[in-house]
Parts: structure tokens; C-alpha cells; sequence
């Protein structure tokens, strides 16, 4: 049984105390660990596992029962930190997959779900959040559409794509999404998002005026599969231990120096 710690109404709270999240991928219980003992607030089983674990070219590969997998072995070395799980691709396409998938992860040991998109997922995140499941959203860079996006490209540039994320992020927020994850987009668009949001928002390549920020555990440590985003930086690199680097992405997130201006997109 998890110990007291990291509940979604204390996410929500941060967001009005405007107290920065700090959120991390892990994918295993060693790693689960080392987060949660150093202040991590939300591990994020991502789907990332596809790239950093499987060595897979992207995410879309990558299975339910591989997520049930290893969330359950992230769940044996959390105590504190609230566990996200990735619904995976295809895995959520109509409500009953959605309620399938969703319980699996959520058996494993997942205290919220994330899903990827905007008005095609609505009735999903309405039907999980009235069965009690916590849901995510994903939306800018969404990766399991990276095929469909013709690669991995900041989105938001355009006033119609600016305008249609606004509006999916007000969608989902009334379908009753806990929380919701913006990647790859416009600083100022990520900034606007975040203030009409009554829920928080996580940024990954979104700039510094969001509610928090999550990056992938892997790219913390600077272990870099190919070619490096702007928006990642090594805290490993001239830290003493694995501990003083997580230490030291949380307090970067806590006083607002990460991310710094070059690790954003202007618009």
C-alpha cells in the first residue's frame, strides 16, 4: 500500500499555490526509487520505453501488457510520487478499448492515465473520468502520431493550430482530464494554456509558464539515444551521484531554472 504523498487535489493545489511540479519517466522499480526519494511528485510510465528501453524507432510499437509490465515495476518502488501510465497506441481508439486498456494499467498499480489528442479522444476521457480513472491529456507533439505530424515538429505555430489547441484544451479539461501534458509547442501559446487551465499543466519543450515540467529520465542523465531536443539538458553531467542529479533537476524545476530561455520555442 502507497504511503501518504502526491495526490491529484495536491497537484492542484501546487497549481494555485503556483508551486512548480516536477515529473520524471521511469521504468522500473530501481529507478522508481532513486525519483521518489528525491522529490519527484509524478512518475510517468511513458511510452518513451519504446525508444529508451526497446530501442525502437517510436512509441507506436509498444503494447498494453509491456506497459502493464512496467508499470507494475514502477509501482514496487513508489511510495510518495503520484504514477502516471501512457495508454499506448491504438489502445484507447473507442470507450470500451479505453475502459479495457485503462484497467489494466490501472490494476498494475497506475493512479492516472494519458492519452494522446484533443476532440477525437473526448468521449474517452469523459467515459474513464465518470468510471473514477484519473486522466491526462496530450496534446502539441503528440509522439504516436509522429507519422501522421511527418516527424517530431513543435506544433502551435500557425494561428488555426494555436486556435484548435486552446480549444482542445478547454475540451478536455470539461470531459474531465485531471491534468494535462503540452509538448513541443510555442512558449507563449504553452503560457496562455496554463492561465486558462484550471487544471495543471505539464510542459515538455513548452517553455517556463507552465505548471511544471516532465522530461525523460534518461535524457536527465544524459544518456541521449541519437539526436538531442533543445528543450533537454544533462543534470548528470558535473553532479557527484545519480541522487544529486534528480536532486538537481527538482530544484531547477522548483526555482524556475528549467527550462532557460534556449531550451524553449519562441513562436
Amino acid at each position: 500500500m502507497k504511503s501518504p504523498g502526491v495526490t491529484i487535489r495536491k497537484l492542484h493545489q501546487m497549481k494555485r499555490d503556483r508551486q512548480p511540479i516536477a515529473m520524471l519517466t521511469a521504468y522500473d522499480a530501481g529507478f522508481a526509487r532513486l525519483l521518489d526519494r528525491c522529490g519527484i511528485d509524478c512518475i510517468l510510465v511513458g511510452d518513451s520505453l519504446g525508444n529508451v528501453i526497446q530501442g525502437r524507432d517510436s512509441t507506436v510499437p509498444v503494447t498494453v501488457a509491456e506497459m502493464a509490465y512496467h508499470v507494475a515495476c514502477v509501482r514496487r518502488g513508489t511510495e510518495r510520487a503520484l504514477l502516471i501510465a501512457d495508454l499506448p497506441f491504438l489502445s484507447y481508439s473507442d470507450t470500451g478499448q479505453a475502459i479495457r486498456s485503462a484497467k489494466r494499467l490501472m490494476q498494475a498499480g497506475a493512479e492516472m492515465v494519458k492519452l494522446e489528442g484533443g476532440a477525437a479522444v473526448l468521449e474517452q476521457v469523459a467515459a474513464l473520468s465518470r468510471l473514477g480513472v484519473p486522466v491526462c491529456g496530450h496534446l502539441g507533439l503528440t509522439p504516436q502520431s509522429v507519422h501522421h505530424l511527418s516527424g517530431y515538429r513543435v506544433q502551435g505555430r500557425t494561428p488555426d493550430e494555436q486556435q484548435r489547441l486552446i480549444e482542445d484544451a478547454a475540451a478536455l479539461e470539461r470531459a474531465g482530464a485531471s491534468m494535462l501534458v503540452v509538448e513541443c509547442i510555442p512558449d507563449a501559446l504553452a503560457r496562455h494554456l496554463t492561465g486558462a487551465s484550471g487544471i495543471p499543466v505539464i510542459g515538455i519543450g513548452a517553455g517556463a509558464g507552465v505548471d511544471g515540467q516532465v522530461l525523460v529520465l534518461y535524457d536527465v542523465l544524459g544518456l541521449y539515444a541519437g539526436h538531442t531536443p533543445r528543450f533537454v539538458r544533462d543534470f548528470l553531467s558535473g553532479s557527484a551521484s545519480l541522487d544529486d542529479a534528480i536532486e538537481g533537476y527538482v530544484e531547477a524545476v522548483r526555482r524556475g531554472r528549467f527550462p532557460g530561455s534556449g531550451e524553449s520555442f519562441g513562436d
